[in-house]
């Protein structure tokens, strides 16, 4: 076991530098001048010299070799000096300190939405096959599959707006200044982005359910004399997690990029708004440090997923 962790270990360091070399290239071939942004930020009719362009590159740090700009900003990620954004002079880490537990929130509260709603409709669906009450929950989770995220946020806006005159809660507050209003603000965004992971998680495990109560050793729980709710929910439930978990890992990952978009639409101040400023002025460093971010993430998120596999079945070992 110890070796398998250190070999997941490996890997995900191995995948942390392979995206922080790809966003670091990527940021550098895409076209145009930071510094001639940055010089044009006070207004396009502002003359400037080619002798201000750079100095601001020089600054900037923007006119050293592009081996040496990386590993700097390797060594800065690692000591925790993420440096400061290029248009702001902001500390990006007191940036980040911000916004995270914004991010934080919708998706944990997304992912909490997804999965006790998502695990009960598909036991649901399982236990009542071919019922119309598993066709109904089908066809509800097959549009969840087949809407992106953004749309359905459109059409609760727009639709909310035009036929309803409503609109949810926009603008941000804090969970310690009004519990109450900062959870009506998330609930939303939150079950939007999580309508998907409904949908997976829902036919995930009506599939996976459905699997497991045609095994032999649920055959002879019932011959025993077992009970049908003790059958479904201590031998059956068990094992069809299994999947089910690989989905919600998935989703607990995908979700910290998907909270992009909803910040952006519901005008939450979190890292995705934080990105996409960064993208839009290219802000190398605050583009580079919070990408960073997501993907190691991502790899923390799947050797958890992994771990977890163990538990949920004693029959996997790790040698």
């Amino acid at each position: 076991m110890q070796r398998y962790i250190a070999r997941r270990l490996i890997l995900g360091a191995l995948t942390g530098v392979l995206v922080s070399l790809l966003i670091f290239a990527i940021l550098r071939i895409a076209p145009g001048d930071v510094a001639l942004m940055i010089a044009m930020a006070d207004g396009e009719e502002v003359e400037f010299t080619q002798e201000q362009i750079d100095d601001i590159r020089e600054q900037m740090g923007l006119n050293k070799p592009l081996p040496v700009q990386y590993l700097v900003w390797m060594r800065d990620m690692v000591t925790l000096d993420w440096g400061t954004s290029l248009f702001n002079d902001r500390r990006i880490w007191d940036e980040f300190k911000k916004k995270v537990p914004v991010t934080f929130e919708l998706v944990i509260m997304t992912v909490t939405l997804a999965t006790i709603i998502g695990i009960p409709v598909g036991v649901i669906m399982a236990l009542k096959q071919d019922t119309w009450i598993d066709y109904a929950l089908r066809i509800f989770s097959l549009a969840g599959l087949s809407m992106p995220s953004f749309w359905t946020a459109t059409l609760l806006l727009v639709g909310g707006m035009y036929f309803l005159n409503w609109n949810p809660r926009l603008g941000y507050t804090s969970f310690a200044e009004d519990p109450i209003g900062n959870l009506s603000q998330y609930l939303w965004p939150s079950l939007v982005l999580g309508y998907v992971g409904i949908a997976t998680r829902a036919r995930m495990m009506r599939s996976s359910l459905l699997e497991v109560l045609r095994q032999d050793y649920i055959r002879t729980a019932h011959a025993k004399g077992l009970r049908y709710f003790i059958v479904v929910t201590r031998h059956a439930m068990k094992n069809a997690m299994l999947p089910v978990v690989t989905i919600i890992g998935v989703s607990v990952a995908v979700t910290m990029g998907g909270s992009v978009i909803m910040e952006r639409i519901f005008n939450l101040p979190g890292m995705g708004n934080f990105l996409v400023e960064g993208m839009n002025n290219r802000d190398y460093p605050v583009v580079q440090t919070l990408i960073l971010v997501f993907a190691l993430w991502v790899v923390f998120v799947n050797l958890v997923v992994d771990l977890s596999y163990g538990w949920l079945d004693p029959r996997i070992r790790y040698e």
